[in-house]
């Protein structure tokens, strides 16, 4: 029988691994890159999972333990206030130093140190139960690693090519059809043994109308009707918030298309094509979502309703905008400390999106993860689901 040991090694490793791997095609040029404040440059990500395994766990649960250098706190630490000062999210491109070379000199250390520890706390649930936060969080940060690499070179003039990995997948069916739910009482929420974010938490029940929900997500080929309609130079599908953000940014389309000699291409991460219209479309802000349901005469599904259907979707190509704020599940308390800080501070002027994307790492989707971004925010692998 193997035991818990055995069985995180392996997935400390192989999670490990995965993010290193997302960086293998880079230069070393692309690992410094911020070209704006939502963008984070690679060796970052490389750098931060590393030091939360540091700061959270090794220092907690291994005696004497010597940082590999002390001065990474301000410079890795994202937004832990209890964790003292650190630089400005801005200013993370700014950071020529420490080299991309010291930065996975520092993950080889700090994992060599984790191996020591998870060999000898075989027994500790607490401990264990650390690791896996600090696991997950990686994965986040292989899907942040993703979309920001996306970014840094699907705004380079060049289009450059970087992997055949995230491009995007046409639906898995032609047809688009929708499904009926029926008024009632149903429970949302984390339910089970397996890991949750505390913000999943709070199993309750909620009381739904009826609604009917569509089983495939909005391809780029309907959303191309909606360019093509002038959309986006008309005002009364837009909330005010999100026609002014149209105005402002000169926004005609979603992020990453391109017109070449008058067809709509699109930069993924194998360069600039034609786009696809049985793709999902993708890297949608809500408000675009939003207005492109209120001009199909729909609206987009809540969370509680995306989540009690759940297993009628077809879902798993887009992280999905719901016309749902963030906010607390009943009951929601925050924990002490510095985790505390991990999910609920951010409760407010965001909204929820629902399901993954293809830039999620393997077995880090549920049906109760509440992922949640600003309206405005674009550079997600994010898409549309219609409800009415």
């Amino acid at each position: 029988m193997v035991n818990k040991s055995t069985e995180i090694i392996a997935r400390y490793q192989a999670i490990r691994a995965h993010s290193e791997k997302i960086c293998v095609s880079l230069e070393l040029e692309d690992y410094v890159v911020q070209p704006i404040a939502d963008v984070s440059p690679p060796k970052w990500h490389l750098g931060h999972t590393t030091w939360f395994f540091e700061t959270f766990i090794l220092k907690a649960y291994q005696p004497n333990y010597k940082d590999f250098d002390s001065r990474y706190n301000y410079v890795f630490n994202s937004y832990y206030e209890n964790l003292g000062a650190r630089i400005l999210r801005t200013d993370r491109g700014n950071l020529s130093r420490p080299s991309v070379s010291q930065i996975y000199l520092y993950r080889r250390y700090v994992d060599e140190q984790m191996m020591i520890l998870l060999q000898q706390n075989n027994e500790n649930q607490d401990f264990f139960n650390l690791v896996e936060l600090g696991l997950q969080h990686e994965q986040q940060h292989q899907e942040l690693l993703a979309t920001d690499i996306k970014f840094i070179l699907g705004h380079n003039p060049l289009f450059p090519y970087y992997t055949d990995e995230h491009v995007n997948d046409s639906r898995s069916d032609d047809s688009q059809e929708f499904i009926f739910l029926n008024e009632g009482i149903y429970e949302i929420g984390h339910q089970g043994r397996g890991f949750c974010f505390d913000n999943e938490l709070g199993r309750h029940k909620v009381y739904l109308q009826q609604f009917e929900i569509a089983t495939q997500l909005v391809t780029n080929a309907e959303y191309l009707e909606f360019v093509d309609s002038g959309a986006y130079t008309d005002f009364r599908h837009w909330h005010a918030e999100g026609w002014d953000w149209v105005k402002r940014n000169l926004i005609s389309a979603p992020l990453y298309w391109h017109q070449v000699d008058a067809q709509w291409h699109s930069y993924t991460s194998s360069g600039l094509n034609k786009i696809i219209g049985t793709d999902p479309v993708c890297h949608i802000s809500y408000y675009e979502a939003s207005a492109y349901a209120s001009w199909k005469g729909m609206r987009l599904p809540t969370e509680a309703e995306w989540e009690v259907a759940i297993e009628k979707l077809s879902w798993g190509l887009r992280w999905e905008w719901t016309g749902s704020a963030y906010l607390p599940y009943p009951g929601f308390k925050r924990a002490t400390g510095a985790i505390g800080e991990y999910n609920g501070k951010f409760m407010v002027n965001q909204m929820v999106l629902r399901g993954a994307s293809v830039a999620t790492p393997p077995g880090h989707s549920r049906a109760s993860y509440r992922n949640f971004f600003h309206p405005h925010q674009q550079w997600q692998f994010s898409g549309i689901r219609l409800a009415r």
